[in-house]
Parts: structure tokens; C-alpha cells; sequence
């Protein structure tokens, strides 16, 4: 069944509490007839790792949010999550998840790894916004998916804002990729964290052609949900430079 506003896709997604940047992107990525519905992820815990753990506890509840709501993928707006649980963890919750609903539920790391398998890159370099200990917690988790980290920089962590990584800015983002050096050897350029505004660097990026595409977690979940729904409607091409979804980027900064 289709609705008004989503006469070719309906997409559930799961967004953890205090997240500024999944909404707002994931809007501005939805190509002319997919749209979205919300549920906040929300935990007591004091720490970020705790919280991130608790939203994949939480998450199949959360998701009764949507009730009967005709949706026909189930998204998860977080990245932190996957690496704290292992690809094991995770693999078994989103089967439960999807069986529950009838339908597929993948959170943005698997959906970035999908995303990097149908282009064929293995290889990849990471620009985060996580301070060092979850970096390397994520770079175990790509190894698991058979990828090979071949480097890696972080944004400064300022612990002092509301929270270190969904205060970050476009400018700060795109400052990691220029610290990221030479990328000879590397197939794709990463860009994690769904709290990490990341459109309009990786817009700029691969508009540049440098050689390297730039993916990020966001682009990846949105660009997963649509192949859900419609597979093959949209080249991971025309993703990467914005054909569909630049100009909705632009009206949304003015």
C-alpha cells in the first residue's frame, strides 16, 4: 500500500535521542516519492557506549512505535551501536527486526558495507568523529565484513558542547578529509558517524573527482533503503554526486 506522501517507498527510521543531523539528511537524501517516518531511540545511560547499546535493546520497541504504518524498510540511524555490539550481535537483531514487520531492517554500518560490496571497494580509509578508542572499535568491525582500514582520522573530541559529535559542523567534517593525506591505495573514503553533518564535503568531494569516491553512513542508509524498495532505480553514481538530492541540500541551508 502506498500513501500520499510516499507514492513509491515508505521508510521507517530509528533515530537515537539526541541526534540533530539523521533527520534532516535523511530528508534532503530521499529521491521524488520515497519518505519517512521517526522514532526517537532513547536511553537513561549515562555514557555514550551505554546509550549505544541500549538503543539496539530498545530498538524493537521503539519500532512498535509505527504501529500499522505501511512501512517497507526498517532503518537504524546509527553507526556507534554496530561496532559496540559485533557484526554477530547485530546480524541476529536485525533478523528479528525484520521477521517481526515482514520486511528488511539494516542499520547505516550494514548498509554502508552493502553499499561498498556493490561497488566492489575493499579497501577504504575513515574519516570519524569518535574519540580514539571507538575508531579502532569500528575498524574491528569493517575487518569483520572482510574490508581492509588503510587509514584513519578523527575530528577534534569537545566534550564541553551538548554532545561531542552532533555539535560537529560541515567545515569541521570536511577538515578530517583534507587530514587524511594521499589516498593512493584506497578505494573508497568513509566518512562514519550519523551524527556528523557530511552532505555537503562529500558532495564537494566527489563533484572534485579525485579518483576516490566519498561515501558516508547517511548516504548509505538512505541509498539502501531506496534499493530496498526499488532496486537498481538510482546508480550509486548519481548518489555520490547529489542528482537527485543537491539542490534539496542548497534550499535547506537558506
Amino acid at each position: 500500500m502506498k500513501v500520499e506522501y510516499a507514492s513509491k517507498g515508505l521508510i521507517g527510521l530509528l533515530t537515537p535521542q539526541a541526534n540533530t543531523t539523521v533527520e534532516p539528511e535523511f530528508s534532503v537524501l530521499l529521491p521524488p516519492g520515497y519518505a519517512h517516518i521517526n522514532a526517537r531511540l532513547v536511553s537513561k545511560k549515562e555514557t555514550i557506549e551505554g546509550r549505544l547499546l541500549d538503543y539496539l535493546r530498545i530498538a524493537d520497541q521503539t519500532a512498535d512505535q509505527f504501529a500499522n504504518a505501511p512501512i517497507e524498510a526498517l532503518a537504524l540511524g546509527c553507526t556507534g551501536a554496530s561496532y559496540l555490539a559485533g557484526r554477530e550481535q547485530e546480524e541476529s537483531l536485525l533478523e528479528q527486526l525484520g521477521a517481526r514487520r515482514g520486511i528488511t531492517a539494516f542499520t547505516a554500518a550494514t548498509a554502508l558495507v552493502d553499499c561498498l560490496a556493490q561497488m566492489g571497494a575493499r579497501r577504504i580509509a575513515l574519516a570519524t568523529p569518535y574519540p580514539e578508542g571507538l575508531t579502532q572499535k569500528s575498524v574491528k568491525y569493517w575487518e569483520s565484513h572482510g574490508l581492509t582500514v588503510v587509514k584513519e582520522a578523527s575530528a577534534a573530541f569537545n566534550s564541553t558542547n551538548f554532545h561531542p559529535i552532533y555539535s560537529l559542523s560541515a567545515a569541521q567534517a570536511n577538515s578530517v578529509l583534507g587530514e587524511l593525506g594521499s589516498l593512493a591505495g584506497v578505494d573508497a573514503l568513509v566518512m562514519l558517524g550519523t551524527g556528523m553533518p557530511t552532505l555537503e564535503p562529500l558532495l564537494q568531494a566527489n563533484r572534485e573527482a579525485k579518483g576516490v569516491p566519498v561515501l558516508s553512513c547517511m548516504l548509505c542508509l538512505a541509498w539502501k533503503a531506496v534499493e530496498l524498495v526499488n532496486p537498481g532505480g538510482h546508480s550509486i553514481q548519481s548518489w555520490l554526486v547529489g542528482e537527485h538530492w543537491a539542490p534539496r541540500l542548497e534550499a535547506l541551508k537558506h
